[in-house]
């Protein structure tokens, strides 16, 4: 690349011959670039901006010379003449202001590069020397130093220059995508004047995704610009989960294609209702034929909604060109350098007189294509067509899509360049002093072009309206970007209305905002835009088939104990453990809290039968005080009975410890109370069934049983077995006791409060030495069953011991598979029926007999035998 401005400047050389017959080198080729806008200053600012298009016809390009020494047939594009008027208005401004810039003043020097490659490099060798000569770095007049250059508005265009002004360290203001760490060193001088891409893309992203958007095309032009593009979006839009229905990239001639290319087109943009579109006015100037082509062969037009990013400027020719050509973008979203509110420049623009131009040839030939007239000479005949302009007509009745009296985004960068030039020569001469700057003391008048380059990286400031702007590599200060509606109206006139904007420096949430209501969309409707036949719905969740894009999915139905509660879910979540899923799985429900309470049904009336038949043990207890002395209570060891009736009574005052909510207390004491109680019960049983046992056997002649009757027996049965069963109690409750526990899971949409026993091997240990106990009994008294005596006492209690085992045979399968208050209300139906099956077949003979049949409640009736 550096050898480009060298291979120029030998081309303005003379050639040599053998006889050197002059002593120095005469330029014999002349400049031929003629239109320029120059207005002196002590700092000059130069401009390569475009304006005109030359029009390369057939006729002109016969190779018999070169088709730039002639004047050819130009069209002037309106709207590009703003950006001339941008430069102009700024540095008129900055020179007004005597404190940014004081004793200095401002000049520039702006030609029209008519979108030429070629004439971008001869306006930049110009640039770079004295009016009129072109010897790049020497200056051969008293003309201002060249301070800056504001070009390149094109990413193309930006490295050409650059490969230019980096050799003479030049600052060059200019737009196009941000160089690579490489392509920064190469090209040192180059400052990007326009909004960081990725912002951008950002925002688009954003756009898609707020419309649901999954299923897009991509059109880029076939170049290094266009390949940037798609490399750089392609991730944002797979880190979105948006597909791309095609990504085409389109030859900037499309005169090459094909019959079968255009079908292999129109086949393919046919598959999105949605068409990212990046370019610029050229390239885009390519798509808008290609759908003419479209048009002409189908009759039908292109139906789409176009998104186009902010390299697409609205510079047709003419109102009837731009109407004809861009209608297809009817409804079409753009994204726009945004534009601060710079309210003078108005004024500016409305005070332009082409009858006094004051050197801007530019003036009269913009106001001769917009106002469609002409200046005549006094001396000329002036025809019927076109009519003559008067220099009296109004720019503000001129058509937004021609001409826009408010700054556009890339005049606002323009702008913003000149006033960060201003500033950073403001802070470059307000430092102090510094060695490139001061010469024995003085400061030098002289200013060189690369002693600004650090200031310009450096500079922050706020402009007049308001936007902060730097120029540095991170900033992102003037990252903005307006979101524009192109809406076309009924009188042949359009109108770019503002929906949303991108600001980066927002907070998250806030950094892109749209106002979906005032959008107007080509197909009437908002459009569908994706793959997939429908959305998913809340409650159901996307499963992509094997071989699809993942855009391309079906909806499945989210399992149980999931929910979805947005559209197109990729995955289903489940409930919190408090919470349980609706039946359209698209909502968590807060579960019930679950356990046994007084309040409800079932725990009411096991609380109304535990009182009953502690009633009724209190009532059988104070019977037997009452009639202690009678026979059938003295034959039945009133201690035994007392400890019995006792055991039973508080076994069933102990079920109040498994009703209602769950505690450390009671969920410590309640299984150790119930065991050990109901030990001390079975143990009563087992000492009277002993009893009854020796006490018949001592009855035959020569048995010393005899001797084994008495308290000593029976306090030693009844002591040693609950003992047996409270240490092992308090081994469980000191290695692994009882606590309380939340069961999330076991029933659906509720919570169990729960005792967790602890240790399962001791809580069945526990029950198996209570029924090891009942055991024993039932088998003690099975044996005497059939004593000779007329109220055999073994009899009862062995139909009470069976009732006793049956329940608790029958509550271990039951208590194991039942869960919440279900599995405590078996506990407790257990230990309220057991005691009852103890008290009624014990008890209730006997009271019959003290209450009822008194005369049966002698000594001879109880000790006589039957086979007497």
């Amino acid at each position: 690349m550096t050898g480009l401005p060298l291979l120029l400047l030998l081309w303005f050389l003379p050639p040599t011959s053998e006889k050197r017959t002059q002593t120095r080198c005469v330029l014999t080729t002349s400049l031929q670039i003629l239109e320029d806008y120059y207005r002196p200053g002590d700092l000059i600012i130069g401009g390569n901006l475009p304006l005109a298009t030359i029009v390369l016809s057939s006729n002109s390009l016969r190779f018999h010379k070169d088709p730039f020494q002639h004047l050819l047939p130009i069209l002037i594009r309106p709207k590009k003449y703003q950006q001339f008027l941008a430069l102009v208005f700024a540095v008129t401004e900055v020179n007004k202001d005597v404190v940014l810039l004081p004793n200095i003043t401002l000049g520039f020097h702006i030609y029209d590069n008519h979108q030429i490659e070629r004439k971008n490099s001869l306006i930049s060798l110009s640039l770079l020397s004295t009016r009129g000569r072109m010897v790049p770095g020497y200056v051969c007049d008293n003309q201002g130093t060249l301070l800056s250059v504001i070009g390149g508005l094109s990413s193309k265009s930006s490295r050409q220059m650059a490969s230019i002004f980096s050799i003479f360290k030049v600052p060059q203001l200019g737009v196009g995508f941000e160089f690579s760490q490489g392509e920064r060193t190469v090209y040192p001088s180059f400052l990007r004047i326009n909004p960081k891409e990725f912002p951008q893309y950002v925002g688009l992203v954003q756009l898609l995704l707020y419309f649901q958007w999954n299923w897009v095309g991509l059109l880029a032009p076939e170049s290094d610009d266009g390949e940037h593009f798609i490399s750089s979006l392609m991730p944002m839009l797979k880190e979105g989960e948006i597909c791309l229905a095609f990504a085409e990239k389109l030859r900037l001639d499309f005169l090459v294609y094909t019959k079968l290319k255009f079908l292999h087109i129109f086949k393919t943009w046919s598959k999105a209702e949605v068409i990212v579109l990046f370019g610029d006015s050229s390239s885009i100037t390519n798509i808008l034929a290609v759908m003419n082509v479209h048009e002409q062969w189908t009759k039908t037009s292109f139906c789409k909604v176009w998104v186009l990013t902010s390299h697409w400027k609205v510079s047709m020719m003419g109102s009837q060109d731009l109407l004809k050509d861009i209608n297809p973008f009817h409804g079409a979203l753009h994204f726009r350098d945004h534009t601060g509110d710079i309210s003078e420049f108005s004024h500016f623009v409305l005070s332009l007189d082409p009858l006094n131009p004051q050197e801007d040839i530019f003036l009269p030939q913009w106001w001769e294509r917009v106002f469609e007239c002409k200046f005549y000479k006094p001396d000329e005949i002036v025809p019927h067509q076109p009519k003559a302009c008067t220099g009296k007509e109004n720019v503000q009745n001129l058509p937004t899509y021609v001409f826009e009296i408010g700054m556009t985004g890339e005049s606002y960068n323009i702008y913003n360049a000149i006033y960060a030039l201003a500033h950073a020569l403001h802070t470059m001469y307000g430092s102090g002093p510094q060695p490139a700057l001061t010469r024995f003391g003085k400061r030098i008048s002289k200013v060189r072009s690369w002693q600004i380059l650090y200031y310009l990286r450096t500079v922050l400031f706020n402009n007049s309206a308001g936007d902060e702007i730097s120029l540095s590599e991170n900033a992102l200060g003037s990252a903005h970007f307006d979101l524009l509606n192109w809406v076309f109206l009924l009188n042949k006139s359009f109108v770019p209305i503002k929906v949303g904007k991108i600001d980066p420096r927002a907070s998250s949430g806030k950094d892109f905002t749209i106002n979906p209501d005032a959008i107007v969309w080509a197909t009437k409707k908002k459009p569908f835009a994706r793959c997939g036949m429908k959305r998913c719905q809340a409650g159901e969740k996307r499963r992509v088939p094997e071989g699809k894009p993942v855009c391309c999915y079906q909806c499945d139905t989210c399992p149980e104990g999931t929910i979805s509660n947005q559209t197109d879910a990729a995955h289903c979540e489940p409930c919190p453990e408090d919470q349980y899923p609706n039946k359209d799985n698209n909502q968590c429900i807060a579960k019930k809290i679950h356990f046994l309470t007084y309040q409800e049904t079932l725990g009411y009336n096991l609380v109304f039968l535990a009182l009953f038949l502690s009633m009724i043990t209190s009532a059988i207890l104070i019977i037997f005080y009452k009639h202690h002395d009678t026979p059938i209570v003295k034959a039945n060891n009133r201690d035994l009975t007392y400890i019995l009736l006792v055991s039973l009574l508080l076994c069933f005052l102990c079920s109040f410890l498994f009703i209602g909510q769950p505690g450390k207390f009671t969920c410590f004491f309640r299984q150790s109370a119930f065991a050990i109680l109901f030990s001390l019960a079975v143990s009563s049983v087992l000492a009277k069934t002993v009893m009854v046992v020796l006490a018949f056997m001592a009855t035959k002649p020569g048995n010393r049983t005899s001797k084994l009757l008495g308290k000593p027996l029976t306090n030693s049965i009844v002591l040693a077995c609950p003992l047996v069963q409270a240490l092992l109690c308090a081994t469980w409750l000191g290695t692994s006791p009882p606590f309380p526990n939340v069961d999330f899971h076991s029933l659906f949409g509720e919570i169990i409060l729960e005792c967790n026993e602890g240790s399962a091997l001791m809580f069945y240990t526990v029950l198996a030495y209570l029924g090891f106990l009942a055991l024993v009994s039932f088998t003690m008294a099975f044996l005497a069953r059939k004593l000779p005596d007329s109220f055999n006492e073994a009899k009862f209690i062995t139909f009470s011991m069976l009732v006793f085992c049956s329940v608790w045979i029958t509550f271990l399968p039951t208590y194991m598979s039942t869960k919440g208050k279900s599995m405590v209300a078996v506990e407790i139906f257990s230990i309220l029926t057991s005691g009852a099956a103890l008290l009624a077949c014990i008890f209730f003979p006997k009271c019959y007999i003290i209450l009822l049949r008194p005369s049966l409640n002698c000594r001879e009736n109880i000790t006589r035998n039957k086979n007497i």
